[in-house]
C-alpha cells in the first residue's frame, strides 16, 4: 500500500512539473526565436545559445551551494560570493607561487573552502548570537564586507588573470568555443551530479533530506542535526570554491567580483526554486541564456537588465520558483 501511494505521490508531483519545464522550453525557443528575428543572423544567435549555457552550468554550480545552505538552514548567506572570490585569489595566489596548473588548484581551494565553511557556520551562525534570521543576515553580509576588504588590503585593486596553459578552441556548428570555457561547464555538470548522488543516494544526503523537511522530527530519530548544518554549511561553500576555480581563466579576478556571481546566484535560486538543487543548476542554465540573449535585444545594454527582468517575472508569477512547490 505505501509503494502504491509513493508512486501515485511521484506520478502527481511529475505532471506539473513535466508542464512547468514544457513551457520555459516554450519560452525559451520563442526567446530565440526573437533573438533570431532581431539580429538576422543565425550565427550570432547560436553562438550567444552556447556560450550562455557553457557559462550558465557555472552559474547553476554557485547557485546549487547557495540553495543547499537555504534548503537546509535557512539562512540566506550574502557572504557566498565573498567566499567565492577568496576561492579564486587562492587559485591565483597557488598558480602565481607554484606554477600549478589552474584547475589542479581545485585539491586545494575546494578543501579549504569546505574547512572556512565549517568555521563560519560552527564559529559565527549556529551559536546564540547567529539564532535568529536577522542576526544570521547582518553576520553573513558583514562577513562579506570583511573579506572583500581583507582582499583588497591583502591583493590591492589591481585586477588580476589566472592564464590557462594550452587553451583551445574549436566550431560547434559555428559557434566558437574555448577549451576554457566547455572544461568549467563540464566541470560544474560533474561537481552537481557528484551533489545530487550524495543527496538522493547516500546515508549522509538522507540526513540532509530529512533535516530540510523537519529538524525536530530528525533530531529525535537520532540525526545529529547541528552536525548536519556544519557539513551542509561548509557543502555549499565547497560548492562556491568549486566554482571559483573553474570560472577563475575566465575571468578578470578582483576583490569584489564575488557580488556579480552573488546577485546572479539569487536570481538562479529564486528562479529554480528555494532550496531546490536540480532546480538551481537548471535555472543557471536559464539564466546564462538570457544573458546573453538579452545583447542581441538591447545592444549594448548591460546583459543583467534581462536577468533582472526575468526575476521580477518569476517573483511576481510564481514566488516559490519555476521548480518549487507551493507551501
Amino acid at each position: 500500500m505505501s509503494d502504491t501511494t509513493a508512486n501515485f505521490r511521484a506520478a502527481a508531483l511529475s505532471g506539473p512539473l513535466l508542464k512547468r519545464a514544457a513551457l520555459t522550453g516554450g519560452l525559451v525557443a520563442i526567446a530565440i526565436v526573437v533573438a533570431l528575428l532581431r539580429s538576422g543572423s543565425g550565427l550570432v544567435v547560436w553562438q550567444s545559445v552556447v556560450t550562455g549555457l557553457l557559462t550558465g552550468g557555472l552559474y547553476g554550480l554557485v547557485a546549487m551551494g547557495l540553495t543547499l545552505i537555504f534548503g537546509v538552514l535557512d539562512i540566506v548567506n550574502f557572504a557566498h560570493g565573498a567566499l567565492l572570490a577568496v576561492a579564486m585569489f587562492i587559485a591565483f595566489g597557488v598558480v602565481q607561487g607554484t606554477g600549478l596548473h589552474p584547475y589542479l588548484t581545485l585539491v586545494i581551494a575546494v578543501p579549504a573552502l569546505f574547512l572556512i565553511g565549517a568555521v563560519v557556520h560552527r564559529g559565527l551562525l549556529s551559536g546564540s548570537g547567529g539564532a535568529t534570521l536577522e542576526n544570521q543576515l547582518l553576520i553573513t553580509l558583514g562577513l562579506s564586507l570583511l573579506l572583500e576588504n581583507g582582499l583588497l588590503m591583502f591583493f590591492g585593486a589591481e585586477p588580476k588573470t589566472v592564464a590557462l596553459p594550452g587553451d583551445f578552441q574549436f566550431s560547434l556548428f559555428g559557434a566558437v568555443v574555448t577549451g576554457g570555457r566547455l572544461y568549467a561547464f563540464v566541470g560544474a555538470i560533474l561537481i552537481g551530479a557528484v551533489l545530487f548522488y550524495l543527496l538522493r543516494r547516500t546515508r549522509f544526503g538522507t540526513a540532509i533530506r530529512a533535516v530540510a523537511a523537519n529538524g525536530q522530527g530528525a533530531e529525535l530519530v537520532g540525526v545529529n542535526v547541528r552536525r548536519v548544518h556544519t557539513l551542509t554549511f561548509a557543502i555549499g561553500t565547497a560548492c562556491a570554491g568549486a566554482a571559483a576555480v573553474l570560472a577563475a581563466p575566465l575571468v578578470t579576478v578582483t576583490p569584489t567580483l564575488g557580488d556579480q556571481f552573488n546577485i546572479t546566484a539569487f536570481v538562479v535560486v529564486v528562479l529554480g526554486g528555494m532550496g531546490n538543487v536540480a532546480g538551481a543548476l537548471v535555472g543557471g542554465l536559464l539564466i546564462g541564456l538570457v544573458e546573453q540573449l538579452t545583447t542581441i535585444y538591447m545592444g549594448g545594454q548591460s546583459s543583467l537588465l534581462g536577468v533582472f527582468v526575468v526575476f521580477l517575472v518569476v517573483l511576481f508569477l510564481r514566488p516559490e520558483g519555476l521548480f518549487g512547490r507551493k507551501s
